[in-house]
Parts: structure tokens; sequence; C-alpha cells
């Protein structure tokens, strides 16, 4: 793809020079920077912080839905994280993007910023956290699709087998779980799907050619126009009970998993590759599971640790394999 490759040649040039990097010494831009590759055990460590932050969005949501409407609470955590996102763009003097990448930001904020947050907000009203896990369960697959369609890359028939394997793992056990009854918060969790998954793959091109707090930090900015007026239109009409769980939902919500949880994500992603950092994220459904039983009282089954142990191998798998 030779827009793709135009936007690769690029980066040691957009990311050396401007004091965007430079004011941030061994912060989230440093990864793409410097003469050399990324470390990829680096990228794996941030991938997998980011993980663990998105593992706790689930149980986060269901407390901040005890004092918040759902549209209130996506909304006010997207404002949120944006104040923090862009008081760092500020502070750091960081210059605009360039004309050629609003583009694929405004795919980020529809993905990860506005339509996922959203959609399992939404989801987790009638369906309990075990099973809207479904939906990450099947991400690292469908970010891994969206991957080879959008930026061309090419994983090893391995790496696809061991990818489906784990996706396979992962939605019989969610499924288990959840009894095995579809509910009706099905639609919104696959499209809440389709759109992270979208989203994921855009950051993760785009981190390529700008420090990755860089990316999701503009995704955010870009949404304050639409989420400070649904923010007061929401909060205006649902209401609000500020309770230690509500406000402690919200605010991991707003900056451990909308901005922090991201920063660390692409910068993973940048240095490992889109479909090797998205196999991380078979674990998540599993360690979302744990925070459910030790923040919200869900019952655990036995099978979860055959799960887990499956599913570790399929990440072992996917990360040896070439891709």
């Amino acid at each position: 793809m030779r827009a793709e490759n135009s936007a690769t040649t690029r980066t040691s040039i957009a990311v050396t020079g401007g004091p965007s990097v430079s004011g941030t010494p061994g912060g989230p831009s440093a990864a793409p920077r410097g003469s050399g590759r990324p470390d990829p055990r680096s990228g794996t460590l941030m991938a997998a912080l980011g993980v663990v932050a998105f593992s706790l969005t689930f149980p986060a949501t269901a407390w901040g839905l005890e004092g918040f409407g759902p549209w209130s609470l996506v909304a006010v955590r997207s404002v949120l994280a944006a104040i923090v996102a862009g008081g760092c763009l500020l502070a750091l003097r960081v210059p605009l993007p360039g004309r050629r990448h609003w583009a694929g930001l405004a795919v980020v904020a529809a993905g990860v910023v506005l339509g996922f947050p959203m959609l399992t907000t939404l989801a987790l009203e009638t369906s309990t956290t075990a099973h809207a896990a479904v939906v990450v369960g099947l991400l690292p697959l469908t970010t891994a699709l969206f991957s080879a369609l959008r930026v061309g890359t090419r994983p090893s028939r391995t790496f696809w087998a061991a990818a489906s394997a784990g996706a396979a793992v992962v939605i019989a056990f969610t499924v288990q779980q959840s009894g095995g009854a579809l509910s009706s918060a099905d639609a919104y969790l696959f499209g809440a799907l389709v759109i992270c998954a979208a989203g994921y793959t855009e950051g993760g091109r785009l981190a390529r050619v700008m420090p990755g707090w860089q990316v999701i930090g503009w995704a955010l900015v870009l949404c304050l126009p639409l989420t400070v007026p649904v923010a007061a239109i929401a909060l205006s009409y649902e209401p609000v009970e500020l309770t230690a769980h509500s406000v402690t939902g919200l605010l991991w919500v707003a900056v451990g998993s909308q901005f922090l949880g991201l920063v660390v994500w692409y910068r993973g992603m940048a240095a490992i590759g889109i479909p090797k950092a998205s196999q991380l994220q078979l674990a998540q459904p599993l360690l979302t599971l744990v925070w459910s039983v030790l923040l919200l009282g869900e019952h655990l089954t036995p099978a979860a640790p055959l799960t887990a142990a499956g599913v570790l191998v399929c990440i072992a798998v996917t990360q040896r394999a070439r891709g």
C-alpha cells in the first residue's frame, strides 16, 4: 500500500524533530524515538499494561452506572479525559497534527472515544460484565482482521490458527458464564466489537508516525464539540447520585481506561505491531472476570483456570509466530 509506505518513511522525521518528543523524556512519546528499532520487550510490556487498564473498564462502568445514566457517564468520561489530554498537549506545546492525519484521528475518536464506550455502557445496563466480556474475547481476532485489510499486515497461518483458537476458547468460556443464552445487549456488544477494532487499527497505524499519547489525546480533543453539549444535556435529564462507587468508576473509565490505558496501548502497538499486540487482549476477559469477583461480587466458575491456561498458550504462540 503506497499510502502506508509513505507514512512509514516519515517516522524518523516526525518523531525526532518536534518539541513534543523532546519535551517528554521517558514519557509515552519516547517509544518511536531514536535511530534503532523499538524494543519488542518494552512494546509488549506497554501493550500488557494497556490490557490491565482495559480489564477494569467493565467493572468500573458498572460502578459508574450506580450513580450516572449511560449517556451522562459516557459523555462526562470523554470530557474529563479530553481535559487531561488537552492539558498535556498544551503544557508540552504540541503542534497540531498534519492534515493527512485528521481522517485517521476521526476514526479513532468514533471507535474508542465514542462508539465502544457508548455501546458497551448501554449493554451493561442489562448484561453482566461476564457476558459483556465476549466482546473483548472477539476483539483481538477482529483487530487482526482489520489490520490485514487496512495496514496490509500478513500474519502467518500459525498466528491465525492460534488467534482463532484463543478467540474460540474465550467465547466458549464467556457464553458458559452467561448460561448459554443470548441477551438483548448482544447487538450493542457486537457493534462495539467492530467499531473498536477499527479504532484500534487506525490508532496503531497513526502511532507509527506520532507518539501514541498524542493519537488518543487529539482524538479526545476532537470530540469535545460533541461531548460537552451531550454531557450538559444528559446531566440535565438523567438523575445523578454521587457515591464512592459511582465517582471512582467515572474517574477510572475517564483517566485510566480512556486516556492512560490507550497511551500505553498505542505505544505497545507501534512497537510490536497491531496483530501481536491485539492478541494480548485474549487475557482481558479473564482479568475482567477476576475484577468482577473482587469488585462486584460476581461468582467465578471452576472453568476459569482451564480457560486461563488455554488462553495463555494461545498468547505464547501468537507472540512467537511470524507476523
